[in-house]
């Protein structure tokens, strides 16, 4: 049994544990109920819940969530529009998302598969001082995909 202060009470019955706490106005509340004897605690339950609330909010306010982010190119891409698509892609790895770059082939560009995937690589090689390559290109169906991730 403990006190409504924290200190210990020793080993009581339930009865006159309930009888403490009922004089005190306040809950008898078990903290450990697999432990030999139970443990109670002499609380305030709404109280007590409330700031149970309150840690678990504090703790996912310090969770971070991590957003995939896409940037689409095709085989055919011109230098400019590839460096457009590089300094998106250095934006959202700077906000601390990772970013998926899908190389899509289209009609009869999938017959020059092999021969489009150093766009991949020049992509990511323009992004090594920010990024690293998490997932390495794989050809998936009708799309050459690889995932980069913020450098640590």
């Amino acid at each position: 049994m403990i006190g409504e202060n924290g200190e210990q009470l020793g080993i009581m019955s339930s009865r006159e544990a309930m009888r403490l706490a009922q004089e005190a106005e306040l809950d008898l509340v078990k903290v450990a109920p697999k432990a030999q004897p139970p443990v109670c605690k002499i609380i305030d339950y709404g109280k007590y819940r409330y700031e149970l609330a309150r840690k678990e909010k504090e703790a996912k306010k310090k969770q971070k969530t991590v957003e995939i982010k896409e940037v689409r190119l095709s085989p055919n891409i011109d230098t400019n529009d590839l460096n457009t698509k590089v300094n998106n892609a250095k934006k959202f790895i700077g906000k601390g998302n990772k970013v998926k770059v899908t190389l899509r082939f289209r009609g009869r560009e999938m017959a020059h598969v092999q021969q489009s995937r150093h766009i991949l690589d020049d992509f990511a090689k323009q992004l090594e001082d920010v990024a690293t390559v998490e997932k390495q290109p794989k050809l998936e169906g009708r799309n050459m995909s690889m995932v980069l991730t913020e450098k640590r």
